[in-house]
């Protein structure tokens, strides 16, 4: 954990009972923590596509929650890591570390139980899917750990290299970026075994050959 405050910037001292190892105002003075800010679109905008996308499909509405619920996490992580006011913490309910890393790590833990029984005994197929979502979110509570442990090390690094290597050890921002990433990919996951047991037509596509989605093939009419 970084120290209570670097420095003010727009939004003035810094209340939250947290603040997180990433220098406070250093990229710019709009926000407290630049990379730990802008990281959290990725929590937001794909879920966004995603949930305009599965009500173009006609999908559950748990799905749609999911991707919603998924975009109101991002956007209140963003205002808490933009202000680091203790309101925007309260919101998040983020007040103890240790607890939260506790919860996170059990939350993990069930993903993994659950997938692993999926693709081993319901959809062995899926594996490739399953698997990366899960590889994503455990690099991403690796890396997590490291920022909260060694954040005095990290900052010193930072210090005795140019500004582009040191953005590479944002191990927080990188945790938002994996955790977004790995979330989405198990929603894409359950949204997969969902409609396979409905008897649907689900493939996974590339957008741009980047970006996973699920779009479904036409049901076969049997003449």
């Amino acid at each position: 954990m970084a120290p209570a405050a670097d420095r003010e910037g727009y939004w003035g001292r810094t209340t939250s009972t947290l603040d997180w190892c990433e220098e406070n105002y250093a990229v710019t003075w709009y926000m407290a923590e630049f990379w730990n800010t802008v990281s959290n679109l990725i929590m937001i905008i794909p879920p966004i596509f995603g949930a305009i996308q599965s009500v173009k499909d006609g999908l559950e509405k748990r799905y749609i929650a999911s991707y919603l619920a998924l975009t109101v996490v991002g956007m209140g992580s963003w205002c808490f890591h933009m202000t680091l006011k203790y309101e925007m913490q309260v919101y998040l309910k983020v007040k103890e570390p240790i607890f939260h890393q506790v919860m996170y790590g059990m939350l993990v833990f069930t993903l993994v139980l659950r997938s692993i029984y999926i693709v081993t005994w319901v959809y062995p197929w899926l594996r490739g899917l399953g698997y990366t979502s899960l590889g994503i979110f455990l690099l991403g509570f690796l890396l997590w750990n490291i920022d909260n442990i060694f954040c005095v090390s990290l900052r010193n690094f930072r210090k005795k290299v140019p500004p582009v290597i040191g953005v590479s050890t944002q191990f927080h921002a990188w945790w938002h970026l994996l955790t977004g990433l790995g979330s989405y990919l198990h929603i894409l996951f359950s949204v997969y075994t969902r409609t396979l047991y409905l008897r649907w037509r689900p493939k996974v596509k590339f957008l741009f050959g980047i970006w996973p989605m699920i779009l479904f093939e036409p049901l076969r009419k049997h003449c």
